[in-house]
Parts: C-alpha cells; structure tokens; sequence
C-alpha cells in the first residue's frame, strides 16, 4: 500500500520560512508528478507547486519567487521550501503524486499539514 507523510509544517512570522518535506514509501515501480496542494479555510484546494519526474516545475503565481519544489528521486521525496511568508500563505498543506503501481497510475495525497503565517 502507497503512503505519502508529510512533515515540517507548523507557525512562522511573516517574512520568515519553514520547509514542507513528503516521502512516499510502499510498493511503487515510478513516481511521475509530485506536487503541493493547498485548502485555506471556506476555500477550495489549489496547486501551490508541482515537479514532474524530468525535473520541470510549476508555480502558483503568488508563490513565484517565494517557494521552490524539488525533488530526491532515490528517496521518493518532495521537498516545498517557503520563503517570505505571507499570512495569506495559511492554510492546511497537501502532498500528492502520481504513482505508478503495479501497471496503472493513481493520484494519493497525504494527510495534511498545517502552515500558519502570523503578521
């Protein structure tokens, strides 16, 4: 069974910075996408980063410049470190990934973590 933990979330000043890091542990033969997701309160989910397996990245524009997303393929980890946090920056963070197990691909997320950005 494919698991995604999360870990490195919790409260920092604005202007300061934490570092998100998921490890995808089970029985996988690939990850192709991994990516950061995040829900503030009363608002939907949306894409905060993604690195496809090759290295390429995408960004939410208001975190362009800010945050960066990287990747250890050997270690099946995804890092999000966050830079000149924002308050508007708070909300609950999600890992997930495109795994590629036994001859399919299937999206997993992981559990969560909470950022908070006092002003």
């Amino acid at each position: 069974q494919v698991q995604l933990v999360e870990s490195g979330g919790g409260l920092a000043q604005a202007g300061g910075s934490l570092r998100l890091s998921c490890a995808a542990s089970g029985n996988m033969l690939s990850i192709n996408v991994m990516a950061w997701y995040r829900q503030a309160p009363e608002k939907e989910r949306e894409l905060v980063a993604r690195i496809i397996s090759g290295g390429s990245t995408n960004y939410a524009d208001s975190v362009k410049g800010r945050f960066t997303i990287s990747r250890d393929n050997a270690e099946n980890t995804v890092l999000l470190q966050m830079n000149s946090l924002k308050p508007e920056d708070t909300a609950v963070y999600y890992c997930n990934a495109l795994i590629k197990v036994q001859s399919t691909f299937r999206n997993y997320w992981g559990q969560g973590t909470q950022v908070t950005v006092s002003s």
